[in-house]
């Protein structure tokens, strides 16, 4: 399917992938970590609803790698931290990259690695600092055939000085199409406003795999609803964590986006399963 193995080992047979994010305290926001407090525990209950990968930032791999077994989910590591999120943005912003990010995935033995595109009105200084972390990792993941993926995320301010993301679909697919020209293997990006719009993005990657972001909680129903049209946009799959790590019930709403993303089940079928 994917000439880099790694990507072999992230994507199903199908090509398609549900990478369930638990990276959230890597960016010190407490509202984050509601459902994930006990991160151990978390990361069993994970690799027991079985989605394709987990996403993890590096000191916290060791929980899902220590898991013996051929079936467990594929690492997925956060290489960057950033102070972006919260209700009261510090005057400073700042996204910064691991040390030798890369070959500590490689130690790690993850599947792929991801970075940050943040762009937002008059935060000229954060932007580049986004571009300079990918020219830096680009190298690295090319000598050790690691697959980069890019969150690009276009942000706008918020109702209380903070930054939200924005449903702009001109700027979502300027940003996913720059973030494929600096050498994404692997694309993940905040659907537009109108959900149907996503294919501009499947587009704009230019044939790489581009998976939606989840982003805040949303009623089942809706989330479900969103996640069926964005897998017949052409998404090849999913990045969700807050949706599933904050829900009462964790792992039959992973198998409810298994069942999307994999078997393209309904959202009245994805219902029956949470509720079964």
């Amino acid at each position: 399917m994917f000439r880099n193995p790694r990507l072999n080992r992230l994507f199903a047979a199908d090509g398609k992938c549900f990478d369930l994010a638990i990276d959230h305290g890597v960016f010190r926001n407490p509202a984050f970590l509601a459902g994930i407090e006990d991160l151990p525990a978390a990361i069993a209950t994970a690799v027991e609803a079985g989605p394709d990968a987990i996403q993890l930032g590096v000191g916290q791999t060791h929980l899902l790698q220590s898991v013996a077994g051929k079936q467990k989910p594929a690492l997925v590591m956060r290489i960057d931290t950033a102070n972006v999120y919260g209700d009261q943005l510090p005057e400073q912003l700042f996204c910064l990259p691991l040390g030798r990010a890369v070959e500590q995935a490689v130690r790690a033995d993850a599947a792929a690695v991801v970075l940050n595109l943040f762009e937002a009105p008059v935060k000229t200084a954060l932007y580049r600092q986004c571009l300079a972390n990918i020219a830096a990792v680009k190298p690295e993941c090319e000598r050790f055939a690691m697959p980069l993926m890019i969150e690009p995320l276009a942000l706008e301010p918020g109702d209380r000085g903070n930054l939200e993301s924005s449903g702009d679909t001109v700027r979502i697919v300027a940003l996913v199409r720059q973030a494929v020209e600096l050498g994404a293997d692997l694309i993940k990006c905040d659907p537009p406003a109108d959900p149907g719009e996503f294919h501009r993005c499947v587009e704009a990657a230019s044939g790489r795999p581009v998976l939606a972001r989840g982003g805040g909680r949303a009623r089942e129903e809706e989330i479900f609803r969103r996640t069926q049209e964005l897998m017949h946009q052409g998404a090849r799959g999913i990045v969700y964590g807050r949706n599933i790590i904050q829900h009462p019930r964790p792992r039959p709403m992973t198998r409810a986006f298994m069942a999307i993303v994999h078997d393209d089940a309904s959202a009245e079928e994805a219902m029956v399963i949470l509720k079964s």
